[in-house]
Order: C-alpha cells, then structure tokens, then sequence
C-alpha cells in the first residue's frame, strides 16, 4: 500500500510539513509505502480550462504538474495538507486542485482513500476543509479523516497542540487501515 502526502504550503519544513510528517509516521506504522511532496518552491501554473484533457487524457501545461500527475495515480491514499489562509485553503492547495480536472474525466482518483490535515492560526478551518471535502468528493475519492491543528506563524509551534498531533496520527493510521481493508491493490 502507498500513501502520499501533498503539503499545499508555501512554506517549506512548517507546521503543516510537520503535522504531515506526523501522519505520515503512524501510516508507515501500520505498514504503508510513504512518499511526500511539497509545493513550496514547485513551478505549477494554474489550469487555464482550454479542456485538451477532455480529448488527450492529458494535461498540456508543462510544469511540475507532471510529476505530480504520476505520483497521485501510483497512491492508494492522499494525504493533503493546507495552512490556513484568509479562511480557506493556500493558493498553492487551489492550484493542485484546479489542476488535477485531468483526473476528473477518467475518474482516476476514484475510491482512493483520502485524508486531510489542516493547521491554523485561530479560524478558517471549516471553510479549508469545506473545500477539501468538495474536492474529494468531486474526484469521487473517499474521505477517511481529517485533523485540524493551531500551528500559527512560528515554526514548530504545531508540536506543542497534542490534540492536534494525536488527530494527524489518527489520519495516518485510518487511511492505512481503510486500504487494508479494502484491499486496495499497489497500483
């Protein structure tokens, strides 16, 4: 079984990064394949609805997208981390989004086990994790957990909110277990 971790934050080794990280630990525990990926630094332009995937089954924007593509079809299960942002998801979260409309006509991502971690300042979470679950949805993927955490501007400050940690490790091991038993094939 493998599990990948997108963090949709612009910052590299932050308090999403680390809740992630944290997930990822327990899922590795219970015996996954992990692989992480950070969007901080990638080069991904937004999906400029030309619907070329619609006739090519392929994305024609050539980018770090691409990589990415590849890595989200090999997954059993998705783990999306996000801060925060004026109470919704990053604009690096969107974009990942947007862009996988390519996934939507074969329906590649569907019934992929799929988590979400979220850390935050005081409020927004709702709305970022609203926006999360439209996706999941949409890609007909299937929500497993997700765990909200106080991380705030200072990095590292995420460890110190144990309930959030706990709920990290909680998303980590449930999508290990839901592929387990699903028995969900390595792609």
């Amino acid at each position: 079984m493998k599990i990948l971790a997108i963090v949709c934050s612009p910052r590299p080794h932050g308090n999403t990064e680390i809740l992630v990280q944290t997930a990822l630990s327990k899922a590795e525990e219970q015996g996954a394949e992990t692989e992480l990926v950070t969007l901080a630094g990638k080069n991904i332009y937004p999906c400029d609805a030309c619907y070329s995937c619609r006739q090519t089954g392929k994305c024609h924007i050539k980018d770090d997208m691409q990589d990415i593509y590849t890595q989200l079809s090999e997954a059993d299960g998705i783990i999306f981390g996000t801060p925060v942002y004026y109470w919704n998801v990053t604009a690096q979260a969107k974009l990942l989004i947007d862009r996988t409309l390519v996934f939507s006509m074969n329906r590649e991502l569907k019934d992929k086990a799929a988590g979400v971690v979220i850390t935050m300042g005081r409020t927004g979470s709702t709305s970022a994790l609203a926006g999360f679950n439209a996706f999941i949805a949409l890609q007909r993927m299937v929500m497993v957990r997700y765990a909200l955490a106080f991380g705030g501007e200072e990095k590292g400050l995420v460890k110190k909110d144990e309930r959030g940690i706990r709920e990290a490790e909680g998303v980590g091991e449930a999508i290990a277990k839901y592929i387990q038993a699903q028995k969900i094939p390595n792609r």
